[in-house]
């Protein structure tokens, strides 16, 4: 089973059902024992930076994650749950989670697309993932698949946890993080098939990650 990591600021109805449609046992659920028999936790979030947080802490939610990622629980944070993995956001002066080394910040609405045209702050549409480092998660997804993005801020961490890149006024890292540990900044509930492989994909890792213990 998947553990979607309940925290009252994920999108996590979309997940579910996206996870449902692949036939994937999952369990929107913050339970400690839900979240230790689970092969793997998907780490969604929406909205604001410093709201999620506050959720997190308010609840002591912020130490339960933490603390499986040190157990080495695989983890696959998505869009907001992707950028307060990092140290720090810009949105709302926010001290995040400290698990990926980098920062979340604001796209420059200066910047400019392919056209010369100034980019529209919130990114949102589709978009390609350049992937950068061999990653299993974009096993079997084509290199020019397009993944939804909705976002105004962007996760810059330390180089060596760069998976892939984006183009939007620049190249902005929008995949990060480690073996079993992965953050995405697009939304792949709701990127079609590349995304519903990108999630069966997480799935098949936990499953054989968790065969191997």
């Amino acid at each position: 089973m998947l553990a979607i990591f309940d925290y009252k600021a994920g999108n996590q109805t979309s997940v579910h059902r996206a996870l449902e449609h692949l036939g994937v046992p999952n369990k929107i659920t913050n339970a400690p024992e839900d979240l230790d028999n689970a092969v793997g936790i998907i780490f969604p979030g929406v909205g604001a930076a410093g709201q999620a947080m506050e959720e997190l802490h308010s609840a002591g939610l912020d130490d339960v994650i933490k603390e499986l990622i040190k157990k080495k629980k695989p983890v696959l944070g998505i869009c907001v749950g992707c950028q307060i993995l990092l140290d720090y956001s810009e949105e709302n002066d926010t001290k995040a989670l400290e698990v990926i080394p980098g920062e979340c910040r604001l796209f420059n609405p200066s910047w400019v697309d392919y056209e010369n045209i100034p980019i529209r702050v919130p990114h949102m549409g589709w978009n390609q993932v350049a992937v950068k480092k061999e990653c299993e998660l974009f096993k079997n997804i084509d290199e020019k698949a397009d993944f939804y993005f909705v976002h105004s801020y962007y996760p810059a961490p330390s180089d060596e946890f760069v998976i892939a890149t984006t183009r939007y006024g620049i190249d902005f890292c929008s995949v990060h993080g480690k073996q079993g540990l992965w953050a995405v900044q697009f939304h792949p509930e709701k990127s079609g098939r590349p995304g519903l492989q990108l999630l069966q994909n997480f799935y098949n890792y936990c499953q054989e990650a968790a065969d191997a213990e």
